[in-house]
């Protein structure tokens, strides 16, 4: 089984989306887990978009990269979503085989009225969801461009 990382600064809302669209998709073929720099609460916004697709993240603790790394947790892939522009900021998690980077909008970052905001995360949210749905079957599959190539058979590169 491959074991997957998101990261980024807060885990508050893109990690967390990517992590349970992952695990959704890849079923059994991921041990999927999201973690943070500086671990905040759930983003509101998109606790209530992604209960839209039946997804629950509402008491959905965040967690501190750093902790997993005390625990001695070991993965295959670390994939950050911060945006491009703060990527030099996104955290890192050493030792891993492969290390991708897919960057997405924050969600905290939305403006507008509340139905804006909720429009804008949801787009946010679709982006994730077709992204991990991609990288699922590059998973399930084990070969294909790209990634998929770095762990033909299930092995990192």
């Amino acid at each position: 089984m491959l074991r997957v990382l998101f990261i980024c600064v807060h885990n508050s809302a893109r990690s967390q989306m990517a992590e349970a669209y992952l695990q959704r998709f890849c079923g059994q073929a991921a041990q999927v887990e999201s973690a943070g720099l500086d671990p905040t609460a759930i983003n509101p916004l998109v606790a209530a978009v992604m209960a839209e697709e039946g997804i629950d993240l509402s008491g959905k603790k965040t967690r501190k990269v750093f902790d997993l790394y005390k625990d001695g947790k070991l993965y295959d892939i670390v994939i950050t979503v911060c945006e491009e522009s703060l990527e030099e900021q996104c955290p890192v998690f050493p030792g891993v085989t492969y290390r991708l980077h897919l960057p997405f909008p924050d969600p905290a970052g939305v403006v507008g009225d509340a139905a804006a905001q909720l429009a804008k995360v949801r787009a946010i949210r679709d982006r994730i969801k077709e992204r991990m749905r991609g990288l699922a079957e590059e998973i399930k599959s084990g070969r294909g461009r790209g990634l998929g190539e770095a762990w033909e058979g299930g092995k990192g590169a």
